[in-house]
């Protein structure tokens, strides 16, 4: 009996580490799953951040070139200004941020976009404007751009989705919620943002 009762013992200490050994290696392979496809998350966005930052920067060339002509509506130049200093005043941490954090990134990169295409409809109206070649080339760099913008949010989207797939199936979500890995929000796409932008005509 007391051979027996070792035994029994011994059998529950090695299950006991068997159990441990299971759960450590889940936890630990988890953890190093979740904090790659985080961190690939937090890559897209800077990638995303990356191509808003090239078409603010674009707006410099742009106002100096709409200066030149006198007749320009400055009311509408003056929008385009304001709306990318608001844009580029906002910065999103990716690995805090929230839905409140990125409906206010786009509604300020929303209000630039909305500035820039009011901006290049009235410049339809200036045909010399539309002509010269400073504004043609900033054409051609707006539109490859702004494609590129749309590329960059859906990479972002997909890693994303991957991300939060991951950290919110069965039993990863224990894991998850153990170590502090939060869901990362979405694009929400505005209307339209499937077309390419027509903003310039022939």
């Amino acid at each position: 009996m007391r051979n027996k009762g070792c035994m029994s013992a011994g059998t529950i200490g090695i299950a006991l580490l068997v159990i441990a050994a299971v759960l450590f290696f889940w936890g630990k392979n988890g953890y190093n799953t979740f904090t790659t496809k985080e961190q690939t998350v937090n890559t897209k966005w800077s990638n995303v951040e990356t191509v808003y930052q090239k078409r603010a920067n674009l707006i410099p060339n742009l106002e100096r070139t709409v200066k030149s002509y006198s007749q320009f509506e400055q009311e509408t130049l003056t929008k385009v200004i304001e709306a990318r200093s608001k844009a580029t005043s906002i910065t999103v941490d990716p690995t805090n941020m929230t839905e409140g954090d990125m409906a206010k990134f786009q509604a300020a990169q929303g209000e630039l976009s909305g500035a820039l295409s009011r901006l290049m409809a009235v410049v339809e109206s200036y045909p010399n404007l539309k002509a010269d070649q400073q504004y043609i080339n900033f054409q051609r760099e707006y539109t490859a751009i702004e494609n590129s913008i749309r590329s960059e949010t859906v990479y972002y989207n997909e890693a994303a989705q991957d991300y939060n797939t991951s950290i919110k199936t069965f039993p990863n979500n224990i894991l998850a919620n153990f170590t502090n890995f939060k869901e990362k929000p979405y694009f929400k796409a505005a209307a339209g943002a499937e077309n390419a932008p027509e903003v310039f005509t022939n």
